[in-house]
């Protein structure tokens, strides 16, 4: 019985998940109009932030329960999902090439080098309170800098009464969005547990995959729509949130000891994985299925390592 009832709570956040995405998508385009700002930027900042909140939430509460380095572990890892697993599955899934505006290459040349930051300083296996303030800063100047670069599209003026509409159905809809990926993963993870899967393979393929779900679903729409900017933008404002902001939010709250091979391992990985990325999107300015594919086998060899550490 309490199987059946997980299923149904899996079914119901499935269809929470898909409507959240499509609500979301089209109402960050409005909101994109309604301010005159790009949608790179509205997906970089906007939709990032929204987006960060499952990692975000599951981290600061691992912070509290006096265990963070379980959200550092999602966070990066995650990271790396997002990365390279759903590049991949937004070309796979529709059949698209992602085409990539050289403002976005030209405003972010540096992207891959803020990655290494929270690297470098963790690399004692220790954040101190400093330490999380400096990459709170680092990433809200990034933040800044995006925003200050944006190119003002040309739309019809809109009133503030739509205009605060628009924002209110983009927070409604990524919130729900939210929520069908929160109870997605816990009756996922309920649903393991019963039939007996690996406590390793529920963290690395439920708890860390489950919390990509909204910027996947997300982009996956805005690539259809033809949006590319939007979706690029969410993922690459996801990484950056997760690996600066929220990593110094969770030294802020508690500094914290972790095992130095969430650095060494799961944070290099990052790290190359973002190189790897932006030099895919350098050549040609799009990301093709040959690109696609290599970034999914990086994935899959990211996973094979870590399942032979957890081992």
């Amino acid at each position: 019985m309490y199987m059946i009832f997980n299923l149904f709570i899996l079914i119901v956040s499935l269809f929470l998940l898909i409507k959240g995405a499509t609500m979301s998508t089209k109402f960050a385009v409005k909101v994109a109009e309604s301010f005159k700002i790009s949608k790179y930027v509205v997906g970089f900042i906007i939709v990032a932030v929204i987006s960060i909140l499952p990692e975000t939430l599951i981290s600061i509460n691992s912070a509290i329960e006096g265990v963070p380095s379980i959200g550092l572990g999602t966070l990066f890892g995650s990271n790396v999902a997002d990365l390279t697993l759903v590049f991949a599955l937004i070309i796979f899934i529709t059949k698209k090439n992602i085409k990539v505006e050289s403002k976005i290459l030209k405003n972010n040349i540096i992207y891959p080098f803020v990655l290494l930051v929270p690297i470098i300083l963790g690399m004692d296996g220790y954040y101190s309170r400093i330490e999380g303030f400096s990459l709170l800063i680092i990433g809200l100047i990034f933040y800044y800098f995006a925003f200050r670069n944006n190119d003002e599209p040309k739309v019809e003026s809109v009133s503030k009464n739509d205009r605060r509409k628009y924002i209110f159905l983009l927070f409604l809809s990524m919130s729900i969005l939210i929520i069908g990926s929160h109870f997605i993963v816990t009756s996922a993870s309920s649903l393991a547990i019963n039939i007996g899967v690996s406590p390793i393979i529920i963290g690395i393929f439920i708890l860390g995959l489950g919390s990509v779900i909204p910027e996947l679903l997300f982009s996956i729409k805005s690539v259809k729509r033809d949006d590319d900017s939007l979706a690029i933008g969410d993922l690459l404002g996801t990484v950056l949130a997760d690996a600066t902001i929220v990593v110094g939010i969770l030294a802020l709250i508690s500094p914290f000891y972790f095992p130095i091979k969430i650095i060494y391992v799961t944070g290099v990985f990052m790290v190359v994985a973002s190189f790897l990325l932006f030099y895919f999107m350098k050549s040609g300015k799009t990301l093709t299925r040959k690109e696609s594919f290599i970034l999914f086998v990086f994935w899959i060899l990211f996973i094979l390592v870590e399942l032979a550490l957890a081992s």
